[in-house]
């Protein structure tokens, strides 16, 4: 299909698929059309945050094309573990993508590029601003005019204007500069990282909502448009409640370990034999608590009698709850807690997790064809997303895109080289 004769996103065929049994693991194959299915992806990212959100749009039945560079994308070799010449970094955001190189410093490889948006209803990625322009590629005079129903998204450090315009952007540099680091850990332990690339996850959210948000758009508008998504940008919305507390209290946030600043008890506790995060977040909840515990007294003693009380008297709660939650088991409790209605959890592993019969019932780990993967959030009734084609060592799908587009060996050979 043409871009100019697709049919827009979400409006592709449904399919319904008979759900794998409760406990038993989820074994992938092509069943579902998707969400998705009838849009074809451009996909020019790499690390994390593009491929995470092009693998999102790949998941949910978009045509996913990945172009990388002849060096290909540098997750590739960032590891150990790797397992038949892919990494696992790589393998975790990189998934129902097919995958082809080609060289875009090269009039050949651009030409190609251009022949696939001719194909395709979306082009992603994360090049530092002014990238495309100096190619040739700049979306006000070549791009939007030739393919004025594409939707194109860009994924940048800190976007293209502001002090930081066109500074590239990791994670871990954006959690810094954002304010996420500095609420992160405990007074003795100072700033901290989170131990997941938080940044460069909800970037990839971000923009695929974005992409699916102007997908719609254009149901109606008939045009595609650009789109503009930071990771500084995103980080700053993360920083939920802090910057709301500051920006109504004028007090600098201080960074309180495991605990909350505007709810208590919420925070973690040692059992008998491992610890248990409990999360109360009303009275209710905190009377259920302290019967659960044995501790009524606890409930109606007047430090703790509202939320607001138990924030100002943490320290003191904190003691009153220790001693009963010392003697019992993280496990146990939690399932007598969460069958009362409060909200508790034992601290578990990834081991642990990834075994667990929850996960299993949700089928978060999908298995196919030697891959392991976690599975797919998003359950859809109708048009559940898959996992169709496992990742894939570079350039794997070059015969099959080329002959798609009619190209000739000389042709293919000539946009791929350096």
């Amino acid at each position: 299909m043409t871009h100019e004769s697709k049919s827009d996103a979400a409006a592709g065929p449904q399919a319904s698929s008979k759900d794998a049994g409760p406990s038993s693991p989820t074994t992938v194959s092509a069943v579902s059309s998707g969400l998705l299915d009838g849009v074809r992806v451009i996909d020019l990212t790499r690390v994390l945050g593009g491929p995470y959100c092009t693998q999102i749009l790949g998941d949910h039945g978009a045509d996913v094309i990945k172009i990388e560079p002849p060096t290909g994308d540098e997750t590739r070799s960032w590891g150990p573990p790797f397992k038949d010449g892919l990494s696992a970094y790589y393998a975790g955001a990189n998934r129902n993508k097919r995958v082809i190189t080609l060289d875009l410093k090269s009039d050949a490889g651009r030409n190609l590029l251009l022949r696939l948006l001719k194909t395709a209803d979306v082009l992603v990625h994360n090049m530092k601003p002014g990238t495309l322009e100096r190619w040739g590629l700049d979306y006000d005079t070549v791009l939007e005019p030739a393919f004025p129903r594409l939707i194109v998204c860009e994924i940048t450090g800190f976007g293209a204007n502001g002090p930081f315009g066109g500074y590239p952007g990791y994670d871990a540099v954006i959690q810094a500069l954002s304010g996420l680091m500095s609420v992160n850990g405990d007074a003795e332990s100072g700033p901290m990282r989170l131990g997941i690339p938080i940044v460069d996850l909800a970037a990839g959210l971000t923009a695929s909502n974005a992409i699916a948000m102007a997908l719609v758009s254009r149901q109606t508008r008939n045009r595609g448009q650009r789109l503009d998504v930071s990771l500084y940008d995103v980080a700053l919305g993360l920083l939920h409640p802090h910057a709301a507390n500051y920006l109504m209290s004028g007090q600098e946030p201080q960074r309180t370990g495991n605990s909350h600043p505007n709810i208590a008890p919420y925070d973690l506790f040692d059992t008998s034999d491992g610890p248990v995060f409990i999360a109360v977040g009303n009275d209710r909840q905190f009377a259920l608590l302290c019967a659960e515990l044995g501790t009524p007294k606890t409930a109606s003693d007047a430090r703790f009698a509202s939320n607001a009380d138990r924030v100002l008297n943490r320290a003191e709660l904190h003691v009153a709850l220790q001693a009963p939650i010392a003697t019992m088991s993280a496990e146990d409790l939690t399932q007598r807690l969460l069958a009362a209605g409060v909200p508790a959890g034992a601290v578990r592993t990834v081991p642990q997790v990834l075994s667990h019969e929850q996960t299993r019932a949700r089928r978060m780990v999908v298995e196919t064809a030697g891959y392991r993967g976690i599975g797919i959030p998003i359950k859809s009734a109708q048009t559940p997303g898959s996992v169709r084609h496992p990742p894939t060592i570079m350039n794997a799908d070059a015969d099959a895109i080329h002959q798609e587009l009619g190209l000739d060996l000389n042709e293919a050979d000539a946009s791929r080289s350096e």
